[in-house]
């Protein structure tokens, strides 16, 4: 058999040599995307952010933690964990309470970072992210192009290293991918591959897992109903026969931590938990965040920078002043993916106002967060048109997600930046995400 040689000085042929390194079941189930023959450069500022951000997000995830814990034991406010409970059936929150997860914490963190006007801002945080098997195989690809890549973010093995270490001591590790998953199911396999025997894809009914192994959960929580081996899971690891990550803690599947954030009732707990800097600096960072919760307020009571007395008044913004975003803040199949988000000033005034009544009849089981909607900024990018045969220019806006892997344990745990995926979207695209107008690359300083 013969290989196709590239002159990788020539666009045209890092963008072929790009294409020609795809597994032969591809990344995605039946998805695809643009290609670029270079990785989206990042300046050395944001770059430099990026890095020091883990510590940040991680120091984070550990306030949230104790806030739900205190909150629950009566030191907190207990309206906190009461939203955060909402709709999670009584078996999930005892295994969220249980002792023996305790200090456990989600050991991949990655935020969704909007490249806006005014700034990076993070919109949300996930814990159970897609990408890593494709962000690896992107640094990979992209770093066999560049003679050892210097400039990427992550290096050619940084993805495979950090989610290697994140199972420390377990002498092999089942990677159970769910049906709801399955898209994503061709990029862990090839993530399996990479790190040899060890690292087995699983399907939602294997049981056969043993003492001292692990399992990376690829499935949201919302989904256990549907898995035949969720029990078994959930019983080996509360016996800590088993590692399991993420631990079955729905809190950190939430997009209402954000509005938990902003809200100046627990002001004086983030300052003690996070300090001046760190909690100035995450506010920077990311969009005021409301939840809506209907409950009602006293006759001279109004919400934070709204204005609104009741959330029943958002639905007569005008077009201008609904530069909002509107989403399910999760514990449910439209908590991914872009579903089950609204973009204020995008929709007709009869759309929105159907988005709102669904908000705010949802907040018993299913509550929604409103954002700030920041208008990303635009960017050059290029994509090789394989049809056409040529290079296109392609301004367009851009999502950056850095994937941070926890390694070590307690307070001597470090969250470590391994790699960097850009996503760029044409600029007539609102919400940024994965499609197949969209250019995919790794991102280098």
């Amino acid at each position: 058999m013969t290989h196709p040689t590239f002159n990788v000085a020539v666009p045209g042929d890092r963008a072929r040599f790009v294409r020609a390194r795809l597994p032969e079941g591809g990344l995605f189930s039946g998805q695809n995307w643009r290609v670029s023959p270079d990785p989206f450069p990042l300046g050395p500022d944001l770059a430099e952010e990026l890095r020091g951000l883990g510590r940040l997000l991680l120091q984070f995830n550990r306030s949230v933690n104790l806030l739900y814990r205190q909150s629950v034991a009566g030191k907190q406010p207990r309206w906190v964990a009461d939203w955060l409970d909402r709709g999670k059936p009584a078996s999930l929150l005892q295994a969220q309470r249980a002792d023996v997860f305790k200090n456990d914490l989600p050991r991949v963190i990655r935020p969704d970072i909007i490249l806006t006007e005014s700034g990076p801002c993070i919109t949300e945080l996930d814990s159970v992210p897609g990408g890593i098997g494709l962000t690896a195989w992107l640094n990979q690809t992209y770093a066999a192009m560049q003679n050892g890549a210097g400039t990427l973010i992550g290096g050619a093995e940084g993805m495979l290293q950090g989610f290697a270490g994140i199972f420390e001591g377990a002498s092999a590790v089942h990677i159970v991918v769910s049906e709801e998953a399955q898209t994503y199911r061709p990029e862990m396999a090839w993530l399996a591959g990479q790190l040899g025997q060890r690292f087995q894809i699983r399907d939602a009914r294997f049981t056969g897992f043993k003492d001292g192994e692990a399992v990376y959960r690829f499935f949201e929580l919302f989904d256990l109903p549907n898995l035949p081996s969720a029990a078994a899971i959930m019983e080996l690891a509360l016996a800590r026969r088993i590692q399991l990550t993420a631990p079955p803690k729905p809190i950190f599947e939430e997009k209402m931590l954000f509005a938990l954030l902003w809200n100046r009732n627990l002001r004086g707990f983030w300052r003690q938990e996070l300090g001046e800097r760190f909690l100035a600096q995450l506010q920077r960072l990311s969009p005021y965040t409301w939840m809506v919760d209907p409950s009602p307020l006293p006759p001279q009571g109004a919400m934070p920078e709204l204005n609104l007395t009741d959330w029943e008044q958002l639905k007569s913004l005008s077009q201008r002043e609904r530069e909002l975003i509107l989403k399910v803040s999760g514990f449910s199949e439209k908590a991914w993916g872009a579903r089950g988000v609204f973009l204020g000033s995008d929709l007709p005034t009869g759309d929105w106002a159907a988005a709102v009544d669904l908000a705010i009849s949802s907040f018993p089981t299913s509550p929604h967060v409103l954002q700030r909607y920041l208008k990303p900024a635009l960017a050059k990018a290029q994509w090789f048109d394989f049809d056409k045969g040529q290079l296109t220019d392609m301004p367009g806006r851009v999502r950056l997600c850095p994937y941070y892997f926890v390694h070590g344990q307690g307070d001597a745990a470090r969250a470590n930046l391994s790699g960097v995926l850009a996503t760029i979207c044409p600029a007539d695209k609102k919400i940024i995400h994965g499609m197949s107008t969209a250019i995919l690359a790794p991102c280098s300083v």
